[in-house]
């Protein structure tokens, strides 16, 4: 008599306990992959926003220009281009007071600038900490469901007096499929959440030097 091992029929015939575990665990794959093809256009866009202005801010044109053209384009400020229009409208508001010194605009100009980078880098962040939860959790939550799994295969033994492969394998099957959709939803999660981390990371690098550069800039029109 041959026992059916197909993928549908171990699930159907596991317990409640386990089939919940799978469930759980496709889950957060098919939520892990939603964010995963989000968070690969939301850099990949951050990354182009970011070389287009740069290559904008050092074209050598008026800044106040910039600002302008900033402020009026109608797609959303992100990245550098947020970054530069928060510092320089706040040193333009505060150059217009005589009583405030200098160095006192630009570091008010600065803190706008941090400010925007600190809300740029949460948006960038988003749904990270959710891949990286699924990448360390989902492996144990899938070896629950297959030691659940096992202990329900081995009490069932109790109840017969010849124990037999073919009685006990069914069983373990069904349980070892939560533990490879453990695999399933944690891999791709680990491997996105690496690769995002760096990219966010780099990011985070050229908007503190383009920060760091235009500080220096502003400083300089200060005295002015």
């Amino acid at each position: 008599m041959s026992t059916d091992l197909s993928f549908v029929t171990l699930v159907a015939n596991a317990s409640p306990l386990v089939q919940l575990v799978m469930a759980a665990l496709m889950l957060a794959s098919v939520i892990s992959w939603t964010m995963i093809f989000d968070r690969a256009k939301v850099l990949r866009s951050a990354r182009k926003a970011a070389d287009h202005f740069e290559s904008r801010f050092w074209s050598g044109g008026d800044l106040g220009e910039l600002f302008h053209e900033v402020e009026g384009e109608r797609a959303r400020k992100d990245g550098m281009a947020s970054i530069f229009h928060a510092g320089f409208q706040e040193f333009a508001r505060l150059k217009k007071n005589r009583d405030i010194e200098p160095m006192a605009v630009v570091e008010g100009a600065r803190r706008s600038m941090q400010v925007a980078m600190s809300r740029e880098m949460d948006r960038l962040e988003t749904h990270l900490a959710f891949l990286a939860t699924v990448g360390s959790t989902s492996p144990y939550v899938g070896l629950f469901g297959t030691v659940w799994g096992i202990m329900n295969s081995f009490h069932a033994l109790g109840s017969v007096k010849q124990a037999t492969l073919s009685l006990v394998a069914p069983g373990i099957a069904e349980a070892l499929i939560a533990t490879a959709m453990g695999l399933f939803a944690a891999i791709p999660a680990v491997v996105a959440y690496n690769r995002y981390s760096n990219d966010v990371e780099r990011l985070n690098g050229s908007y503190e030097d383009f920060l760091d550069e235009f500080t220096t800039i502003l400083q300089r029109q200060a005295h002015v």
